[in-house]
């Protein structure tokens, strides 16, 4: 069990009484995931992750996840709602800089790549103003490992939250290389080259799969909050 209940939950002498060496802060977005997929995805994926290293490990707390982020390439999509690189970006910092005060590190889990321009600048922000912030993305290779809706989030969705996912709506979105796809989704969105909203093909997902998925990135985040929390 973790010596610090989740922030949501916690009370302040609760907190108070804790090391507060590390401070988990799941990112993600609403945004549209194809046909099958919830709009929560990504921030499900991130707050999961965040969730089990905070019960593994002593001296983690677990802050309330983000569900919003930058999502503006899947506009297009009724359900999406993005606050923008810039909005992010400023939210990220004054949460940092109030954090500080209490945490000696904070750990962004972001479970969304369009994050990621907001999460760099705030990382050098951070440091320049002397705060420890540090981002783990969450991302897998291999060779199914398809960039939006597909094969992989499809199978750790299956394994995480399987009541969420509508196989019987799932089919294959654009398929062609992302470097291929990136200068008309930059330019139009991703509704342009899929209307579906999906990139890459999910067929033969399962969650037994998605359970390996899970667990490869899982072990990759608590060596990450270990390094942390040795370096005091």
């Amino acid at each position: 069990m973790a010596e610090l209940p989740p922030l949501a939950v916690a009370t302040w002498p609760d907190v108070d009484a804790d090391g507060r060496r590390v401070l988990l802060l799941p990112v993600g977005s609403t945004e549209q995931h194809g046909p099958h997929l919830p709009l929560s995805t990504d921030t499900v994926i991130a707050t999961r992750l965040a969730e089990l290293v905070h019960r593994q490990l002593p001296g983690v707390g677990l802050a309330p996840a983000i569900p919003y982020g930058a999502s503006g390439e899947h506009a297009h999509f009724p359900g999406t709602l993005s606050i923008g690189t810039e909005a992010l970006f400023q939210l990220l910092v004054e949460f940092v800089r109030h954090a500080a005060g209490d945490w000696g590190h904070v750990l962004v889990v972001n479970g969304h790549g369009g994050n990621i321009e907001a999460l760099t600048r705030a990382v050098a922000l951070a440091r320049y103003e002397g705060r420890s912030l540090h981002v783990y993305h969450a991302a897998s290779g291999g060779p199914r490992a398809d960039p939006h809706a597909g094969y992989r989030e499809t199978c750790l969705m299956l394994h995480l939250q399987p009541e969420s996912v509508r196989l019987d709506r799932a089919r294959a979105g654009a398929t062609a290389p992302m470097a291929d796809l990136l200068p008309r989704i930059a330019a139009e969105g991703v509704r342009a080259v899929s209307p579906n909203g999906v990139l890459g093909d999910p067929a033969g997902a399962t969650a037994p799969e998605g359970a390996g998925i899970f667990d490869a990135m899982a072990q990759r985040l608590l060596a990450q909050a270990r390094r942390l929390l040795d370096s005091g």
